[in-house]
């Protein structure tokens, strides 16, 4: 019966809610606090960003391949490249009939060394791509594996400071020990509210990363063979 009358007067004088617990908190878990939600802010920003740029790109890319094989010759289409966006497909067009146009200039010879250059420069467009593409997300890795210790040290933290003031007290009564020990959960729980979403949506944007670019790789090979059959 005592437990219940120290539950409801602790209910009524304690505010448990998440600012209530914030500014009741120490400068410590403050501190804590406020980076695992700089953390979030920026997980979520990356997020966001880096999924409508895969989108982006792929329906930029979609634009570009159809028109690449509606039957327009390579000469034409060459001609129009700068009508269309300057990234994803058509760079990697652009680069490769760069290094087409160069060699007929030159007037090298036509042979595997010729196909070699056009792969390099494949090889390099796609390394541009994959870069520009992948920008940030360590950021991303880096929250997903260290917001939850982050959140772990304000919960240690909080812990220490709660017997701290059951031994001033000299008292285990509820209302002495609930409020440090919900801080501390509050900073756990707020760890894993970091951690979760940018590993999940991590290992997400990377998969859709490397779907496009095994895409735009396996575009530039075709367009290579082509070149190559066109000049046998």
């Amino acid at each position: 019966m005592e437990e219940v009358v120290n539950l409801a007067s602790l209910e009524g004088s304690v505010d448990f809610s998440m600012m209530g617990m914030f500014l009741k908190s120490d400068w410590v878990v403050k501190f804590v606090i406020i980076l695992l939600v700089i953390f979030s802010i920026q997980s979520w920003k990356t997020i966001i960003q880096k999924i409508l740029l895969i989108n982006k790109l792929k329906k930029i890319s979609k634009k570009f391949e159809n028109h690449f094989w509606s039957g327009v010759s390579l000469d034409e289409l060459y001609k129009q490249i700068d009508e269309f966006d300057q990234e994803s497909f058509s760079n990697i067009f652009r680069n490769i009939m760069n290094e087409y146009e160069k060699s007929l200039i030159q007037k090298n010879k036509i042979d595997s060394a010729f196909i070699q250059r056009l792969y390099t420069s494949l090889d390099l467009s796609i390394a541009v791509e994959d870069t520009n593409l992948n920008k940030g997300l360590s950021f991303l890795a880096s929250s997903g594996s260290v917001a939850p210790f982050i959140g772990l040290f304000g919960t240690v933290w909080g812990i220490m400071n709660s017997f701290q003031a059951i031994a001033i007290a000299q008292n285990t009564n509820l209302a002495v020990v609930a409020p440090g020990i919900a801080e501390a959960l509050f900073v756990t729980a707020l760890g894993l509210f970091v951690a979760i979403p940018s590993t999940a949506y991590y290992n997400l944007i990377t998969s859709k990363i490397d779907n496009y670019l095994s895409e735009a790789e396996s575009f530039g090979k075709d367009l290579v063979n082509i070149i190559s059959r066109q000049v046998k």
